[in-house]
């Protein structure tokens, strides 16, 4: 917000080349280091309920965003789905996939506004009746007939392996951290400029090929030592990263775009109200306590920033899984990402 502030006030440009180096470089750097870590074995086990409401959040962001598209669709500028296709990337994986999703579809620069509105509005106002109801989880779950056995396991054995294996950030550490990030970014954009661009709409760019390389390198890593970099702290740089590359979006940003927000925040509500009744009906199916539906919705919705936060307003110790669920996210965001972005072309089309 402060940079788009800036930008809207004339304090700094709208256009630079500062912010396409950070989007073209910081963007996998970001992902690289965030991902690298993961621990695909632990997110496995967290138990079918809690894989099933994130898989599920996942869902209704990849479905729910065309049929909003395709009720407001008409009330809005003929490129509001490279906008939209933008949003569903940080409603299933954070401002990362946000900018990673944007790039592959090129939404313009002056779309960035209203959507960083309604990306605000509505996923920060739906966060906010998750925390409302956390004071309601004890009755849903009665209602529900949910089994919190899996939630208190889960998260002792979480915590005990973060303090094992936390230490302090030395200099070799710093230097293999970065390496391993800006090496491999560079290497995967060197290597998605290399392969063609596909779709009619474009679907499949050169930044495209560039994220869904990191993210499998990424993944790769992971399985390997690279990831006991953890300990010394590699996520953290990653966020360091990512809040880089959130200031070059703002940056980009002009807030006279919420002139043109009106409809763009009535599509977004009713794809926001679509992702939430799946969840519940799953939830009810699959009898899931209220924690994993709030913390799986918002592992979609807000991220790696957001997850944490709900998950410790349910249960104080559970940081470590609402991180992990996160984590989920950001793993599957940018190929569910780039599917909702096709489906969002398709209803385009359609809609012409």
């Amino acid at each position: 917000m402060l940079p788009m502030i800036s930008t809207t006030l004339g304090i700094i440009p709208s256009a630079s080349p500062a912010y396409d180096w950070i989007t073209r470089y910081v963007l996998p750097v970001a992902l690289l280091l965030l991902m690298m870590t993961v621990d695909v074995p632990a997110l496995l086990k967290l138990g079918r309920p809690a894989t099933i409401m994130m898989l599920s959040g996942t869902l209704g962001i990849v479905v729910g965003g065309p049929i909003a598209y395709a009720a407001f669709g008409h009330w809005l500028p003929p490129d509001a789905w490279k906008g939209l296709a933008a949003l569903s990337g940080s409603w299933i994986g954070g401002s990362a996939q946000l900018v990673a999703v944007a790039e592959s579809v090129d939404t313009p620069d002056a779309m960035l506004g209203p959507i960083i509105v309604v990306d605000t509005v509505v996923g920060y106002g739906w966060m906010a009746v998750l925390l409302f109801l956390s004071g309601w989880q004890a009755r849903f779950d009665r209602w529900n007939r949910a089994d919190t056995r899996l939630i208190e396991a889960t998260n002792v054995a979480l915590a005990a392996k973060a303090e094992a294996t936390r230490r302090p950030l030395t200099l070799r550490d710093a230097a293999l951290i970065l390496g391993i990030g800006f090496v491999g970014a560079y290497a995967s954009v060197t290597a998605g400029d290399a392969l063609p661009e596909l779709g009619d709409p474009k679907i499949i760019s050169h930044t495209t090929w560039a994220v869904v390389l990191v993210t499998t390198l990424a993944l790769g890593l992971s399985f390997t030592k690279v990831s006991e970099l953890e300990g010394a702290g590699a996520s953290t740089l990653g966020s360091l990263s990512l809040y880089l590359l959130v200031t070059a979006i703002g940056a980009k940003g002009d807030l006279g775009a919420i002139l043109d927000a009106p409809m763009f925040l009535a599509t977004g509500a009713l794809w926001i109200a679509i992702h939430v009744a799946l969840l519940l009906l799953v939830a009810r199916r699959i009898r899931a306590p209220l924690f994993f539906l709030a913390t799986g919705s918002m592992a979609n919705v807000g991220g790696a920033a957001s997850a944490p936060v709900v998950a410790t307003v349910y249960h104080p110790a559970m940081a470590p899984l609402g991180v992990l669920m996160a984590v989920g996210g950001y793993v599957i965001g940018t190929y569910a990402g780039l599917l909702c972005a096709w489906l969002l072309s398709l209803v385009a089309l359609h809609l012409l």
